[in-house]
């Protein structure tokens, strides 16, 4: 039975353009834009306020986090009678002698940290063969054997001999500490991390400018260990500005020409000018099926084709700006594709849908909340079959792991081997969080404007939350801590969707001839921006620094239980390149093989904390690596046919 007020290709009855212009039900959609946002921002309030004591507990643990004991120094002067290691313990001794501790170079990522990772990868793999001696290799081979399935190489002959086991080359010469110098003095860069003895003098030296030209001695507070990017840390620090202009330039121009692909696809649902553009077309498009498909359901298939491509290429152009740690990276990758979804897939699919045949439907700014009053509720189509294409499909790839259950596959069945053991997965915040945030700003504009997309949503979120749930607990590994950085971008967001909102329902109320609904639209946008600043002025300071009542709490408790030198000794390693790539290394080995710290003598008398990277760390963990490839090697050469 078909509704005959009801057309069967259209939606817009459900939608604010079904009511009457003058009607008084103008006045309900008003009340319910005052609930929506009185009930969002006392939610947002409440959020803010339990991120932020939870933020406060995660740097007060009793844990003390080592980077707050450091912090990163770039844009070292070079000095022609002294290397940039004596540089820097002159000047912190001359500047912080009460709260100097010692400091640590930066160095290139050069040959040595690419055995590192070669020889890193190696022992992971024949970690598990404890005493293996390969003494007959059978040549590699693409087929199965028929008799087990498995393939030919797979059967191995293993040695009785105890002392070829635990024959091991001599590796001396290559942890001399005159072989590590002379590759490193020379690799040295104008970056250091400089460990204090305090948490507060670390604090006050990354904010303090520390020489008259604001271009040298460059401060800021250390990322933890395992979250700095030592790939940026090698960047002068004058080039850092060049490199921001850049990749924001490299962002623009990728938006604007993203505007082809996204004007083609809100092209797709418009039957009219497919049929002039394309009059083959005619016939097949008259079908009932054919025009539902291309209308509803291909536009939002192909657009979401598209969008794979933005986050890796936002995450390239956050690592060509320069960020020292991964979280930022990741942070600023989220922006990225936050700012591209919401203009290419909000506004540009919202604007040329509605004026497909005009480039300029924004060159009037004025006239932007009327065009974004008509457009929207003809829009609701698309973002229906958008949070159904993007939003649903997600969730059910997320929990099948789509990506890796592929690579086990073609490692299983095209090379016939088990794939890495080792790999696990971090929740990829700059894909997910842009796309939750996105259809808030659906939920927001839509809800007084098309009110039937909100049953979509609300499933969307609430599975959502059982998946994403199920994979923090189960699936994803976390490799670093960030303490909360992400939730100012989550609530900024959302207050900017609130205001979208009311400012579209006052473009509509104007178009309706109602001037009181529109007079009360006003002072709920003002009242939205104040409760705005004010969540900034309370609780935004929290997630950019670190109160000095914290601080210096934190210190005085470690002075009481006595943790002061075992945090010294941790620092005295924390921060070494080659020992944070070889930490699963040493882990795999156990705590026999694991190495040996020297323990924290003063700088005047430890010559050794300046020295960079590679003189005081354990390479019992590199040493072993290469022992099982020198003997891999040795009997690959003996079993060479001949």
């Amino acid at each position: 039975m078909v509704h005959t007020d009801i057309h069967a290709e259209s939606l817009d009855v459900f939608t604010i353009t079904n009511v009457k212009e003058g009607s008084k039900w103008l006045w309900a959609h008003c009340l319910a834009l005052y609930v929506i946002t009185l009930s969002a921002c006392v939610l947002l309030y409440s959020e803010y306020k339990s991120i932020a004591r939870m933020r406060l507990a995660h740097i007060t643990k009793d844990k003390a986090s080592l980077s707050h004991f450091t912090i990163l120094v770039r844009s070292i002067p070079r000095s022609s009678e002294e290397s940039y290691s004596d540089c820097v313990k002159r000047f912190f001794t001359d500047y912080h002698a009460s709260s100097y501790l010692s400091h640590q170079m930066v160095c290139r990522s050069g040959t040595v940290q690419k055995l590192m990772t070669d020889a890193e990868n190696m022992y992971k793999k024949i970690a598990m063969y404890k005493s293996p001696s390969l003494n007959q290799i059978c040549e590699p081979c693409f087929s199965r054997c028929s008799f087990c399935g498995g393939t030919t190489n797979s059967f191995k002959k293993l040695s009785d001999d105890p002392e070829r086991v635990e024959e091991k080359p001599n590796l001396d010469h290559l942890t001399s500490k005159d072989h590590l110098n002379s590759d490193n003095g020379e690799k040295e860069c104008a970056a250091a991390f400089v460990f204090f003895k305090t948490r507060y003098a670390a604090f006050v030296a990354s904010q303090v400018l520390q020489s008259s030209n604001p271009m040298l001695w460059v401060t800021n507070l250390a990322p933890e260990p395992h979250d700095v990017y030592w790939s940026n840390l090698w960047i002068p620090y004058k080039q850092l500005w060049i490199r921001k202009i850049a990749s924001l330039l490299a962002a623009t121009v990728f938006m604007l020409f993203f505007l082809v692909p996204v004007t083609f696809v809100q092209g797709l649902s418009q039957l009219d000018k497919l049929q002039k553009l394309f009059p083959i077309l005619k016939g097949l498009l008259k079908k009932r099926y054919m025009s539902s498909l291309v209308t509803g359901y291909l536009p939002s298939v192909v657009l979401m084709l598209f969008l794979y491509t933005v986050p890796p290429t936002m995450m390239i152009l956050s690592a060509v700006e320069g960020t020292i740690s991964r979280s930022c990276r990741k942070k600023s990758a989220c922006c990225k594709v936050l700012y591209f979804t919401i203009w290419n897939v909000f506004f540009v699919s919202v604007l040329s849908g509605s004026a497909i045949d005009t480039i300029n439907a924004i060159s009037s700014p004025k006239d932007i909340p009327t065009q974004l009053a008509t457009a929207v509720p003809r829009r609701a189509t698309f973002f229906i079959t958008y949070v159904l294409t993007s939003g649903w499909a997600s969730l059910s790839s997320e929990v099948i792991q789509l990506f890796a259950l592929l690579c086990n596959l073609f490692y299983r069945f095209v090379l016939w081997k088990e794939g890495p053991s080792d790999f696990t997965l971090s929740f990829p915040y700059h894909t997910e969080v842009p796309k939750l945030l996105y259809f808030g700003l659906l939920g927001f504009t839509c809800s007084i404007l098309a009110p039937l997309i909100l049953p979509f949503l609300l499933l969307y979120f609430f599975l959502g939350y059982i998946v994403y749930r199920n994979q923090f607990l189960n699936v994803y590994v976390t490799k670093y801590e960030s303490g909360g950085q992400i939730w100012p971008v989550v609530h900024n967001t959302t207050i900017f969707s609130l205001v979208l909102s009311q400012v579209i329902a006052l473009g509509v109320f104007g178009l309706k001839h109602s001037p009181v609904a529109s007079g009360f639209t006003i002072p709920l946008v003002i009242l939205t921006l104040l409760f705005n600043e004010y969540c900034r002025q309370r609780f935004y300071p929290i997630f950019k620094s670190i109160s000095a009542q914290d601080l210096i709490e934190m210190d005085r408790r470690d002075e009481v239980c006595g943790r002061t030198e075992e945090i010294y000794d941790q620092l005295h390693t924390a921060y070494y390149q080659v020992s944070l790539m070889s930490s699963d290394v040493s882990k795999a080995e156990g705590p026999s093989n694991s190495g040996t710290t020297d323990s924290y003598e003063a700088p005047a008398s430890k010559s050794g904390l300046a020295n960079p990277t590679f003189e005081t760390v354990p390479l019992s963990g590199l040493r072993q690596a290469i022992t099982w490839l020198s003997m891999l090697t040795a009997s690959q050469q003996k079993n060479q046919p001949k």
